[in-house]
């Protein structure tokens, strides 16, 4: 597959910007910076991030056993989703296709980038229908997005049948591995040289903890990210996020404790949820949440937040009709969303 045949024309001519820091790479303590429009005054924050984020790709490096030269890293993963669409989708003209119940930003940002979306909905136990997708698949579908571990049905796609469309659709597969940490699974990092048209997109926010820095990670070949730098703001990973996630990255025992106390936690709170008479099917998850089918979910979601218990109503989801999607939390915490599902059933209302 030539990759360059997929991306818009319009961005394989485009001439990247080159910032202040891009121009001027060397550096030391002793160096007089007057490049930049910068305030000269030191805070830590007055001169401008390194635009390639170069020191927290390389801990990432040693971490996921990738090359620097095949990540890019964006402001949060849906900046990286959206840059995926600026590359590939020429708007009015292409598709993408989406395999709901699925994360809600794909379809937003086809809508945002003017990309036509083609819905494949997954089969009755949340798996992919792969005969089905590459039946509507055209010469325009430049990206199938793939969810696995899926929000928010918290299953993995089969192996087998991901593999069969990295091999048959002509475009680019992105599997988005938001959860992948808390899965048995592993990753599709392992996969990335055999297959030029695999993106995969990881996150910081959920196992790693750390959702308020906006950190998304784009893995992909080194000619797919060379045009995703081409393309992305000079300086869309801030200093203070730089900083903090190589603070917490090099905690790597801590997030590991965390991930066995959320795996843990979660089976404690499957085990409790079956013997709540109310919810009818708890679904197998390789995620940090569950997704419950009850009698009523609207009526059971509008009862846990008058408890202020908050959870997450997905009946509108296809194929999610009457479910509940439940984030794992602390022990203190799942024990009081037990508490009051017993008060609840206990009362009959």
């Amino acid at each position: 597959m030539d990759i360059q045949n997929l991306i818009r024309p319009t961005i394989r001519a485009l001439k990247a910007y080159s910032s202040a820091r891009d121009e001027f790479k060397g550096g030391s303590n002793d160096m007089v910076f007057m490049d930049a429009n910068e305030n000269p005054f030191e805070n830590g924050i007055n001169r401008y991030p390194d635009p390639h984020q170069l020191k927290l790709k390389a801990l990432l490096s040693k971490i996921k056993k990738i090359p620097i030269e095949n990540m890019l890293l964006g402001n949060g993963s849906d900046e990286v989703l959206d840059l995926l669409f600026r590359t590939f989708c020429e708007p009015n003209v292409d598709n993408v296709i989406i395999l709901p119940p699925t994360y809600g930003m794909y379809e937003v940002l086809a809508n945002l980038n003017a990309t036509h979306i083609i819905k494949v909905p997954l089969s009755d136990t949340f798996q992919l229908e792969v005969d089905s997708i590459l039946s509507v698949s055209n010469l325009n579908s430049k990206l199938l997005f793939l969810c696995s571990p899926n929000n928010p049905t918290g299953n993995s796609f089969k192996k087998k049948d991901i593999e069969t469309l990295l091999n048959k659709f002509n475009g680019v597969v992105v599997i988005d591995e938001a959860y992948i940490d808390f899965s048995n699974q592993a990753s599709w990092l392992k996969r990335l040289q055999d297959f030029p048209n695999l993106i995969i997109t990881q996150t910081l926010s959920k196992a790693y903890g750390m959702a308020g820095i906006r950190l998304g990670i784009c893995y992909a070949s080194k000619e797919i990210i060379s045009v995703l730098n081409t393309i992305k703001p000079p300086y869309n990973v801030n200093e203070l996020t730089q900083l903090k996630a190589i603070e917490n990255l090099s905690k790597n025992q801590v997030t590991k404790n965390q991930i066995a106390y959320i795996l843990d936690q979660r089976d404690e709170l499957v085990s409790e949820l079956e013997k709540i008479e109310f919810i009818s099917k708890i679904y197998p998850s390789d995620a940090n949440f569950i997704l419950i089918k009850v009698d009523d979910a609207n009526k059971r979601y509008n009862q846990l937040i008058s408890k202020n218990v908050v959870i997450r109503n997905r009946t509108t989801q296809p194929g999610c009709e009457n479910c509940l999607r439940i984030t794992i939390g602390t022990d203190l915490e799942n024990k009081r969303l037990i508490q009051v599902l017993k008060e609840l059933q206990r009362i009959k209302i």
